[in-house]
C-alpha cells in the first residue's frame, strides 16, 4: 500500500478510523491535528504532530521529517462553525488547504486526497445529482470546498498534481457531535437505547442521500490506493441509500418497541435536509475504482444501535 501516510485532522473520529484502516495494511501513519486531541491512537508506530493547519512552517517541517507518500487532508471547520465565522472558515478550509496542496506539490508528495461534500452543489436540485451538476452552494462551508476542488483540479491539469477527491453526502456516525445538524439519526438511536423519547428536528417524510461512517473511511483508503490511470474523473460523488425520519422510526421500533418520538415541521435542519437530493450519482466511482457501499440502511441502524448499547 503506502509506506507513510500524513493525515490532517487525524485525531478526529474520521481521521482515527482512516488511520486504523491504513495501519492494517502496514502503513505508518502521522496524524496532524490541533492540540488537545492527542492520545487517540494505539499503534506504537503512530506519530502525532500537534498544530494548526494554518501553521505553514510546521506543516513544511512535518513533510520534511516524515516524508509521506500519501496525504489525506481531513482538517476542516464544519458547516455550523463555518457559518458562525465565515472569515476564519475561508482561511482554514480554503486558503490553508490551497497552500498545503502547493507545499505537497513542491515536495512531490502524493496522492493528495481532499474530503469534499455534497454541500458544494447547493439546494433544490433534482435527483440523481450528477458530477457535472453546476455547483452554487449557499453556505460558506460549501463555498470553501468548491474553491479547493477547483485549485486541486487546476494543479492536476497544469502540473500533474495527483489530486483525488470525494464528495460525501450526509454521513451517519456513532460518534456524532451533539450540535451537528445532520446527526439526529444517531441521537435518536442513542435516545432509544436509553429508553428516552426523542424530538426529531425534521418532519416525518424528510430525508436525503446518506453514507455510513465505515463506508466513508474505507472509500478514502480505496481511492488513495487506486491506480491513477483508472481514475477518469477528477472528483467523485458517493451514495449509499436514502431514508426518511419515519423510516428511521420504524427501524428503531423494530429494535426498541417502546421508543416514542415527535417531529418538527419547521426548523433550520428541516430546511437543510428537505432541500438536499435523495440520490447522488456515484456510477463513475463504481465504474472507475470499484466503489460499492457495504452498509445499507438496516446495517447502519444495526451498527449505530450496537454502539449505543455499548455506551
Amino acid at each position: 500500500m503506502f509506506k507513510t501516510a500524513l493525515v490532517t485532522g487525524g485525531n478526529g473520529n474520521l481521521g482515527r478510523l482512516v488511520a486504523q484502516n491504513l495501519e492494517k495494511t502496514g502503513t505508518r501513519v502521522v496524524s496532524f491535528d490541533l492540540s488537545g486531541s492527542e492520545g487517540a491512537h494505539s499503534d506504537p508506530r503512530h506519530a502525532v504532530v500537534l498544530g494548526d493547519i494554518r501553521d505553514h512552517t510546521l506543516l513544511e517541517q512535518t513533510i520534511r521529517t516524515h516524508k509521506p507518500d500519501v496525504v489525506i487532508h481531513l482538517a476542516s471547520m464544519l458547516s455550523g462553525s463555518s457559518e458562525a465565522n465565515p472569515s476564519l472558515a475561508w482561511e482554514v478550509n480554503a486558503s490553508s488547504s490551497i497552500r498545503f496542496m502547493h507545499m505537497c506539490l513542491n515536495h512531490k508528495t502524493g496522492p493528495f486526497f481532499f474530503a469534499s461534500t455534497a454541500a458544494t452543489y447547493g439546494p433544490d436540485l433534482t435527483s440523481p445529482v450528477g458530477l457535472d451538476t453546476p455547483q452554487w452552494p449557499e453556505n460558506i462551508y460549501g463555498a470553501t470546498k468548491v474553491a479547493v476542488e477547483r485549485m486541486g483540479v487546476y494543479l492536476k491539469l497544469k502540473q500533474s498534481f495527483d489530486f483525488r477527491c470525494l464528495r460525501f453526502p450526509m454521513v451517519l456516525s456513532p460518534f456524532a457531535p451533539a450540535g451537528a445538524m445532520t446527526a439526529y439519526p444517531s441521537h435518536a438511536i442513542a435516545a432509544a437505547a436509553k429508553g428516552e423519547s426523542f424530538v426529531f428536528p425534521v418532519s416525518k417524510n424528510t430525508g436525503m442521500s446518506t453514507l455510513y461512517l465505515n463506508d466513508v473511511t474505507r472509500s478514502i483508503v480505496e481511492i488513495c490506493a487506486a491506480d491513477r490511470s483508472s481514475l477518469r474523473k477528477h472528483i467523485y460523488n458517493l451514495h449509499s441509500y436514502m431514508f426518511t425520519a419515519q423510516d428511521l422510526v420504524a427501524a428503531i421500533q423494530r429494535r426498541y418497541p417502546d421508543f416514542t418520538c415527535s417531529f418538527t415541521e419547521d426548523s433550520p435542519t428541516e430546511d437543510l435536509i428537505r432541500r438536499w437530493p435523495n440520490i447522488f450519482d456515484d456510477s463513475a466511482a463504481r465504474q472507475d475504482w470499484g466503489w460499492e457501499p457495504q452498509y445499507d440502511f438496516e446495517a447502519t441502524v444495526d451498527s449505530l444501535a450496537l454502539h449505543s448499547n455499548l455506551k
